[in-house]
């Protein structure tokens, strides 16, 4: 019998259509949509492996068919099947050739082009520290729009396209992650999910058992000592020889037992009340809780009388020679400190190309530091940037001269336009753009001065969250594609205007893309003079 040739081959072209290496996936959804191709294609070469190992056990299985009837009629009368010298001459041949190309075949191992293909892919694959930034991202989320766990877990959000939802085994994941940060509020939250939904009869690898022990700890650590004991209890009802379980439960027993015995007074007993219902929220803020309200669209509303002096209008730039005839439209967004919209400030192809030149070079956004004035990552920004010059792309060129025609001010000593994409749950808290007196260094380098305004391209829009946000005064900007806001962060005095700190919440659905000039103070000396008031 001779077998069939067996061929397979799984192609290793290229999966992803950049070169670089790991650089914080989660911080970028641009960089992320790679990886869904990169996904696609290794599933299609999981397919063909598959296929490959199936048509290897169909050659097997006609074999084995094949050679169980044969060997039923020979062992009926061998002597008399192996008095025909054919017969006599295949069981020579099968036993000395052809078993032993059933055994090569056996022993192949089809898989071996899958496994180079992921070896190669796997080092652009994202790491732990992108599933921890993608898992702190959603706990982010859940708290600055106030979602609880059921909502979140269920996918339930505004503006989705496509609705997904999370295991149990995900809400364990996630619960986990918060425990290692000591996170033990966000711990109990998610732990109880995975517990309900366990409960609920989801069909999981999820242990309640191991879930329990994470609960029950993540609840003593919040000091509700009764809670902790009724969980344990749970968990040793599962498992009676639960070491740590058992161990524990003496131990909440003893405390429980000296509690009582010490009849605390009722002053205390309140206090302790207070501290078992106390959220995980410590250290809070008041401009955060600014912030996320503002966020959530729940800030200060202004009153109708300031809502008169907002007006929209066509603007032409100070009757600029380019807009003259074709003024743009522009409108108030809020009037202490003066935020401008412009619309239809930026063409669709325009935004198409500066994406595209900005992609390549994204990599996590940087501030400044004020000690060292070196740019550096923080965790309070989560996005990537890329820089582009006026001199690299006509497009670029362009925006920058429309940038200066509108704004009256000199951009040769702007920065260059920075493009951002924003990540899992990407934001940037409260900040100012321009630099304080305690930070004299902050621009040294550049030598044109603190940044006098800010003009911000909104280059996509969000489907929810990712507004700008000033918590100062309470204004919210909400993204527009082909929008652009534009502000002065320095009095024309050059003092800072601190009603101007703002921020990017954390878009909660959708994928938000940004381009922003930052105009210094050289320059401007006879386009914006100096006023004798500090504050004006």
């Amino acid at each position: 019998m001779a077998f069939n040739k067996m061929w397979y081959t799984i192609a290793l072209g290229l999966l992803l259509p950049f070169s670089y290496a790991h650089t914080d996936f989660f911080t970028s959804i641009g960089h992320m949509t790679d990886l869904i191709n990169t996904e696609k294609d290794l599933v299609v070469s999981l397919k063909d492996y598959i296929k490959a190992e199936e048509s290897k056990l169909e050659q097997i299985k006609k074999w084995a068919e094949k050679l169980d009837q044969l060997t039923d009629t020979a062992t009926k009368d061998p002597e008399g099947f192996l008095g025909h010298p054919v017969n006599a001459f295949k069981l020579m041949k099968r036993l000395n050739t052809e078993w032993g190309e059933l055994e090569s075949l056996v022993l192949k191992d089809m898989s071996d082009g899958f496994i180079s293909n992921m070896t190669i892919q796997r080092q652009f694959f994202p790491n732990d520290e992108d599933q921890t930034g993608a898992a702190k991202a959603l706990l982010r989320l859940q708290d600055t729009y106030n979602l609880d766990t059921d909502t979140l877990s269920r996918g339930n959000l505004p503006g989705v396209k496509h609705k997904s939802f999370l295991t149990a085994e995900d809400c364990f994941e996630l619960g986990k992650i918060a425990y290692t940060e000591a996170d033990y509020y966000h711990t109990e939250l998610w732990m109880e999910q995975a517990l309900k939904q366990l409960d609920e009869g989801e069909v999981s690898s999820a242990d309640k058992a191991y879930i329990l022990d994470y609960l029950s700890y993540a609840v003593y650590q919040q000091g509700d000592m009764g809670k902790a004991m009724m969980l344990t209890k749970r968990l040793l009802e599962l498992d009676p020889e639960h070491q740590r379980a058992n161990g524990n439960m003496k131990y909440f027993e003893y405390i429980m037992a000296k509690e009582k015995e010490a009849n605390k007074s009722s002053t205390d007993s309140e206090d302790q009340m207070e501290k078992e219902t106390e959220v995980k929220k410590k250290d809070y803020l008041p401009e955060r809780r600014k912030y996320e309200m503002l966020c959530r669209g729940e800030g200060l509303k202004m009153t109708p009388r300031r809502q008169k002096r907002l007006f929209c209008r066509y603007y032409d730039g100070n009757r600029n020679p380019r807009y003259i005839l074709g003024p743009v439209k522009q409108e108030d967004e809020w009037d202490k400190p003066r935020i401008v919209r412009f619309l239809d400030i930026i063409s669709d192809e325009e935004i198409e190309t500066v994406k595209e030149l900005a992609k390549p070079r994204l990599s996590r956004a940087t501030v400044h530091d004020p000690e060292t004035g070196k740019l550096t990552t923080a965790h309070y920004r989560v996005s990537k940037s890329a820089w582009l010059s006026g001199y690299e792309s006509p497009v670029v060129s362009r925006i920058n001269t429309r940038i200066q025609d509108l704004t009256g001010l000199d951009v040769s000593t702007a920065e260059e336009l920075q493009v951002a994409n924003y990540g899992v749950g990407g934001q940037y808290e409260p900040h100012f753009d321009f630099a304080r007196k305690d930070e004299p260094d902050a621009f040294k380098e550049l030598g044109t001065g603190n940044r006098i305004a800010t003009w911000l391209f909104y280059m996509s829009d969000v489907s929810a969250g990712g507004a700008t946000v000033f918590p100062e005064v309470g204004a919210s900007v909400w993204p527009k594609k082909g929008t652009a806001v534009f502000w002065y962060n320095l009095f024309p005095s050059g003092e800072g205007d601190y009603s101007t700190r703002h921020a990017a919440c954390p878009v909660l659905v959708g994928n938000k893309w940004v381009s922003n000039k930052w105009l210094h103070e050289r320059g401007q000396e006879f386009r914006r003079p100096c006023t004798l008031s500090e504050l004006e």
